[in-house]
């Protein structure tokens, strides 16, 4: 993996950009208007809480809390906040693609002028997203309820951006068949998974747990998909996106971070193969009409297509329509008529021999989608 300057970004036409699978080192506002638009199908930010600390935290112990007290985190006021948040969010918007998304994560410190600064911006809620933690810090100065949880805001580009990734029958599969929900439980980054340094602290104090990542891309991207995280920090975005066989990009400023992302992410083994493969539900599949079976030749008019036990016969007709007892309608329409039943899914009810054998007339949808829609794409 690489690392590069902002001279270095080539925002061409390359079908491998030097930028892909990086590090850019710099500013992030600054690197993103090099990119090129409209170039990244999902964001990943974790930007800066503006967390206004006011003196050191300590344990009951008197031990010091190793809390968020970095200069990037520090702010001059709101309004600089918002300035900052605000110029961000514009120069994300022009590199992501028009189905692209976005995901913001934050605390009650910022994520509602995040929110607001989305909106007015044209970006297009849909969902909220609240990440419990099941091991959060507790509240030392017992003034305030603990802080259990962070808010991730994940939006569309647009409101008209209709087609953007969202991968429900894979998040179903691994909700044990039930619909995944909006309120996630995991741990906040410890053990083995947070970098430390020589001395045994943290390299970084909001590092974020992998599993949180996993869940965020495997649910709205998809493989050899590019995802930008424009507040790179230690690279738990890139370790998760290689391994998952997405490709990445990181910006980060602090030399620190890089060195640490550098040899995490490169010491990752992605998945590859089949493995890769991630469930797709009827819905997903894309339509196809009766008709262009027979526009394409796939069936022949006058052919007969009968059910499975061969009780009801029907022919196919030009305009895609079926005829029976001198009567016509869809493949639908017509199975259910044949049945006395309110619906039919034709596809699966209606059959047509081949070798001797009866198969539903759905391998044909499949062959149309696999051979048709898939060169076309």
């Amino acid at each position: 993996m690489s690392v590069i300057s902002l001279a270095e970004i080539n925002a061409g036409g390359s079908a491998q950009p030097g930028w892909l699978n990086s590090i850019i080192k710099g500013d992030c506002i600054a690197a993103m208007e090099k990119l090129p638009d409209n170039c990244i199908d999902t964001i990943f930010a974790d930007p800066p809480y503006n967390l206004q600390l006011e003196g050191n935290l300590h344990r009951p112990d008197q031990s010091k809390v190793d809390a968020v007290d970095d200069d990037w985190d520090k702010f001059s006021d709101f309004a600089a906040y918002d300035a900052f948040t605000r110029a961000w969010l514009i120069a994300a918007r022009r590199v992501l693609k028009p189905n692209g998304t976005i995901w913001v994560i934050g605390s009650y410190h910022n994520i509602f002028r995040v929110g607001t600064t989305l909106q007015d911006l044209g970006y297009w809620m849909l969902n909220d997203i609240i990440w419990r933690k099941s091991n959060p810090m507790p509240n030392f100065r017992g003034r305030r309820f603990t802080n259990a949880h962070e808010t991730m805001i994940w939006a569309s580009r647009d409101q008209n951006a209709k087609k953007y990734t969202f991968n429900y029958d894979a998040m179903k599969m691994a909700n044990d068949e039930i619909q995944m929900r909006s309120d996630w439980l995991f741990p906040i980054c410890n053990g083995g998974e947070r970098l430390k340094n020589d001395e045994g602290s943290k390299v970084h104090p909001t590092q974020k747990p992998e599993a949180l990542l996993h869940r965020v891309l495997m649910s709205s991207t998809k493989p050899g998909d590019i995802v930008l995280d424009p507040f790179f920090g230690t690279g738990t975005t890139g370790a998760v996106a290689k391994y998952l066989g997405r490709n990445f990009v990181g910006i980060e400023r602090q030399q620190d971070y890089i060195d640490a992302a550098t040899a995490r992410i490169d010491a990752v083994q992605p998945v590859s193969g089949p493995t890769l493969v991630v469930t797709r539900g009827k819905r997903a599949e894309p339509r196809v009409a009766f008709g262009a079976l027979i526009e394409t030749g796939m069936l022949k008019p006058g052919i007969l297509l009968q059910d499975s036990k061969k009780r009801w016969k029907a022919k196919v007709r030009i305009d895609g329509s079926l005829e029976h007892d001198d009567e016509t309608a869809s493949i639908h329409k017509m199975g259910a008529k044949v049945q006395e039943l309110d619906a039919c899914n034709g596809w699966t009810f209606w059959h047509y021999e081949q070798g001797g054998k009866l198969l539903p007339i759905d391998t044909l949808r499949k062959t149309y989608r696999q051979t048709v829609l898939a060169a076309g794409a």
